[in-house]
């Protein structure tokens, strides 16, 4: 009987979560809009072959030398490929992402607390935390969909599905979320198509000019003479608003050390700005600081992680590949009685106290029971209150009444039961 044969092992962009398109065997990473990129290739490449094809030629004799006047397609052109190079390294590198995590947070889970106004019973964790950040405390989110509390300035981009660090925003123009890693390469490509479509405004401009000063002495005359002046002159004034506009957008964003998104988003408040360093350290910290390498490796092998044994009172559960699907319902019961438990006792680790030795302690006088050997403390008496902080919440939860009442019940409940299998042995026999 043949074998079955071992499937190929996945590579980490095959088995990518986000919405990212990958090209050159994940060598090259972009968004799931990577279509829109063509169109903005197409809007700086179009109108230089206009220019260079039908105004650079009417310029080459206007001067001195006649090599010289190649100079002016020739930036028109170099300038070009330039800002298409810088718009490629912006579109297909990773901009920042966080990796996602295989399982929540287990450190942060604590059971609802029925005192604090929560579900009880059940698993939760708190949604924000506090990190101390340049002196200030600045609150983190927790992401339900990457299983990770966001580093500061993160956020999600619910087009690429993915957290990204420093997120400023996505450009639907670029096919890509801008984050830490391509932000700077962002900011060149449009600041360098600003002075593109200056550069190919002021050679059209020019033509003209040289047009009234010869056989056409009015705007109008030149212009009908040379439409494609008309329409590069037109098409880069609109383009200026754009482009410049973005320039001085986000020339005012890095002189502050802000980002779109916190820009936008926090613009009412009246909060402090913990990341602003100055303006010139602001310009070296985005312009002139060394790049940040990814976290991801997208052409390695994907290692399939494997959860620890979980120590079940005394026996063990099989190893289970992170995420993937369980065998039966009984183990996730299994499971959640489990944590209780042990969020149970570790709810009460602070008081020390063991309550399979309340039986066996010495009562001495009116202090109460004794404690086993070994312990620092005293059993408080039934109906006194007894608060615990939480190491995870930072919350006070629990009173000695409510598991007093616990036990109890568990007392009755287990007294109960045998009394019937002691009643059911002579019927039985009978």
């Amino acid at each position: 009987m043949a074998q079955p044969q071992p499937q190929p092992q996945q590579r980490v962009y095959q088995a990518w979560k986000g919405n990212n398109r990958f090209f050159l065997g994940g060598r090259l990473i972009f968004g799931p809009d990577a279509k829109s990129l063509l169109v903005s290739v197409a809007l700086i490449v179009v109108p230089v072959l206009v220019f260079c094809a039908f105004i650079a030629p009417h310029l080459l004799h206007r001067f001195s030398g006649y090599n010289a006047g190649y100079a002016i397609p020739a930036v028109a052109v170099g300038f070009t490929i330039y800002v298409l190079l810088l718009l490629l390294i912006t579109s297909a590198q990773d901009p920042g992402i966080v990796p996602r995590a295989s399982h929540p947070p287990e450190e942060d889970f604590a059971y609802g607390n029925p005192l604090a106004g929560e579900t009880p019973g059940r698993l939760q964790f708190p949604r924000i935390k506090e990190v101390m950040v340049n002196g200030m405390l600045v609150k983190i989110k927790y992401c339900d969909t990457c299983m990770i509390y966001r580093p500061p300035r993160c956020s999600h981009c619910s087009i690429c599905n993915n957290c990204v660090e420093r997120f400023d925003h996505h450009c639907p123009w670029v096919g890509q979320c801008i984050g830490q890693r391509n932000y700077r390469y962002f900011f060149l490509f449009v600041s360098s198509s600003t002075l593109l479509c200056i550069y190919v405004f002021a050679m059209s401009a020019l033509h003209i000019k040289f047009l009234m000063d010869g056989d056409y002495p009015t705007v109008w005359k030149a212009f009908k003479h040379s439409p494609a002046c008309l329409v590069l002159m037109i098409y880069c004034f609109i383009a200026l608003w754009f482009v410049g506009g973005l320039t001085g957008f986000h020339s005012y964003l890095i002189s502050t050390n802000q980002t779109t998104y916190e820009n936008f988003r926090y613009r009412a408040d009246s909060r402090p700005n913990v990341y602003d360093r100055g303006c010139l350290n602001n310009f070296l910290e985005v312009l002139c600081s060394k790049g940040k390498p990814s976290k991801h490796r997208f052409r390695a092998y994907v290692q399939e992680e494997v959860r620890a044994p979980v120590v079940n009172f005394g026996r063990q559960m099989e190893e289970e590949p992170a995420g993937g699907p369980r065998a039966k319902v009984e183990d996730d019961l299994e499971i959640g009685s489990d944590l209780l438990k042990i969020s149970r006792r570790r709810n009460y680790e602070d008081v020390d106290v063991e309550m399979g030795n309340q039986d066996d302690g010495e009562t001495e006088g009116t202090g109460g029971p004794k404690l086993a050997a070994g312990s620092g403390s005293q059993i408080p008496a039934v109906g006194s209150e007894v608060r615990v902080r939480h190491s995870s919440w930072d919350r006070r939860s629990g009173n000695w009444d409510m598991s007093s009442d616990m036990i109890g019940r568990s007392a009755s409940d287990v007294l109960g039961r045998s009394a019937s299998l002691t009643e059911a042995g002579p019927r039985s026999q009978r």
